[in-house]
């Protein structure tokens, strides 16, 4: 293995270096500077080890994104336990399976998730701590209350003058292999499994954006945290990358709707977004297509001479709609759209593709906007190799594995899961079908799990025909399911612009038949529809907004 330097290394450095700036703000709140950020840790430091926490321990820490979370997390790596990020929108029981699972001694709640949870229901917990104000719920040991109720004193004895930069000093990982964290996958399956992410898989994820990002974005830029922070995509690259960095880091601290997200970007201006592919699609059908599928506009896309200048113009007004100031969109998490992905290459609007996994905390394949190919998700990163199972890589779908620096140790106390997911030349098994070009482009064909046998024994990969059907018209979302031998699309069809219409529900199935009769038309034989099914609510999704297929599979019958 290479040699790998410490990752807390980066953050104390970060910490130290940027002092005086800014570094976490709740949008439209309270802004951290790094100072600030530095004194909490070092008082929850304090209280961590007042209450008798050892390095190793876990502390599990559920709730919306927020400066206090992030504070929380930082401080429990830096102090040299083991974090246990916990998706807020798990349900109860799902919160006490997962602390329970990973033996957290500490909780951190948010203020929604501090309202639904028992504590009885976590018996092995010596303390839950509210997320925004360090206080304590509840308090099992003498020693965690006291050290709580004197945390100010105990502080003001250990730095009697003040707490200065030299004082900073975070626990060095003795090995690239020791614990980071636990990591619980929300996958689509409906099965969650404790992803064990050690240093060293921290670090490559950070040292691969530096690398590929650090030179292009501004030390110190405006960021949006959009994407949850106990998921590994949105801890990754909208927070570890840009505190080590030095930036700025805003949180949308309530439901990021698409119209708050809008508003933030205008205020926020980020020098970089990190999406999925959902947030990057509203945004472009609602408040760019409309202006653009106009018969005038679309004449003058098609004329060589003007389309130039037409589609400089509406690149600009795209970046206006993303605050302006960006060097790229990355998108990753789920499939992107390729009517909307299409569109934004055809503008030069500078956006790209990556794909990774929980296992990999969680990069496999990137490359910038200007090397992008469309339908790709980009090439292998530094750090990791990739390859595809199949007799011929370039032409037959096979499942993609990955190996590197980023790979986990495995699934906590889970070896069968671990066994399946890990062979023992260390490649990951990723359950996703790709396929790779002659120059290492990887193209994501869907998941094993998901591909349906059709009728004659052909594999039906359902993601490439959703994603056809989501681009046709009155379509917000839909999912392929099998009847029998025969393909049936849910379709969540857009309500709201109906209505707008002055369409009834019969006039809406009129135009979701002709859309079932046109995308017959464009895919092969054994994979046509037979019929469809209009769905009354959204289909439920996992926080990186992928949907939960398990739910559905018997919804076609």
């Amino acid at each position: 293995m290479e040699s790998i330097p410490s990752f807390n290394s980066y953050i104390e450095k970060s910490v130290i270096d940027n002092w005086d700036c800014d570094a976490l703000t709740d949008y439209k709140g309270v802004t951290l500077q790094y100072k600030d950020v530095a004194r909490k840790i070092e008082k929850l430091h304090i209280m961590f080890e007042n209450s008798g926490v050892q390095k190793g321990d876990k502390i599990a820490i559920c709730g919306r994104n927020s400066a206090s979370w992030a504070v929380a997390f930082l401080a429990t790596l830096t102090y040299g336990a083991v974090a246990v990020p916990v998706q807020h929108e798990f349900t109860p029981d799902q919160i006490y399976n997962v602390v329970n699972h990973s033996e957290a001694k500490l909780l951190f709640v948010g203020d929604v998730v501090a309202k639904s949870v028992d504590a009885t229901k976590m018996p092995n917990l010596e303390g839950v701590i509210y997320i925004p104000d360090y206080s304590l719920l509840v308090s099992r040991t003498d020693k965690l209350t006291f050290a709580r109720e004197h945390l100010n004193e105990l502080f003001g004895k250990k730095y009697p003058k003040a707490f200065r930069p030299n004082h900073v000093a975070y626990h060095r990982e003795a090995d690239p292999d020791e614990l980071a964290l636990i990591n619980y996958t929300s996958g689509t399956t409906g099965f969650s499994k404790g992803v064990m992410l050690p240093y060293r898989a921290l670090w490559g994820n950070l040292d691969m954006t530096i690398k590929m990002l650090g030179t292009h974005i501004p030390k110190r830029s405006n960021t949006v945290s959009i994407l949850p922070m106990a998921h590994m995509y949105g801890m990754s690259f909208e927070f570890l990358f840009e505190f080590c960095h030095g930036c700025h880091i805003f949180f949308l601290t309530r439901v990021p709707s698409p119209a708050i997200i809008a508003q933030a970007f205008t205020d926020i201006k980020p020098a970089i977004i990190i999406a999925v592919p959902l947030v990057v699609e509203k945004i472009i059908r609602k408040k760019v297509f409309p202006k653009i599928q106009t018969h005038k506009m679309r004449l003058l896309m098609n004329m060589p001479v003007i389309s130039k200048k037409v589609k400089q113009g509406i690149c600009e007004e795209v970046m206006e709609a993303f605050g302006g100031n960006l060097y790229e969109v990355v998108v990753g998490g789920a499939p992107f759209n390729q009517e909307v992905e299409s569109f934004l290459k055809s503008i030069d609007f500078p956006i790209t593709v990556g794909y990774g996994a929980t296992e990999c905390a969680p990069i496999i394949t990137y490359t910038d906007y200007s090397e992008f190919v469309p339908t790709s998700c980009g090439k292998p990163v530094i750090h990791m190799e990739v390859k595809i199972d199949s007799r011929d890589p370039e032409n037959v779908p096979g499942e993609l594995l990955a190996r590197g620096t980023n790979v986990m140790l495995g699934y906590y106390k889970n070896e069968e899961a671990t066994r399946q997911a890990l062979d023992s030349d260390g490649w990951y098994h990723s359950g996703d079908l790709a396929l790779m070009d002659s120059n290492g482009y990887v193209y994501i064909k869907g998941r094993i799990k998901n591909m349906l046998l059709g009728a004659n024994g052909q594999n039906v990969y359902p993601e490439e025909i959703e994603d056809k059907l989501n681009s046709m018209t009155l379509v917000v979302e839909s999912l392929i399911v099998q009847n029998g031998d025969k393909l049936v699309a849910l379709i969540y069809p857009d309500y709201e612009e109906a209505k707008h219409l002055g369409f009834s529900k019969e006039d809406l199935r009129h135009v979701m038949e002709q859309n079932i009769i046109e995308l017959n038309m464009l895919i092969p034989s054994y994979s046509k529809i037979a019929t469809f099914r209009l769905m009354d609510e959204e289909f439920e999704k996992t926080p990186k907004k992928s949907i939960k297929r398990y739910l559905y599979k018997d919804a076609g019958l």
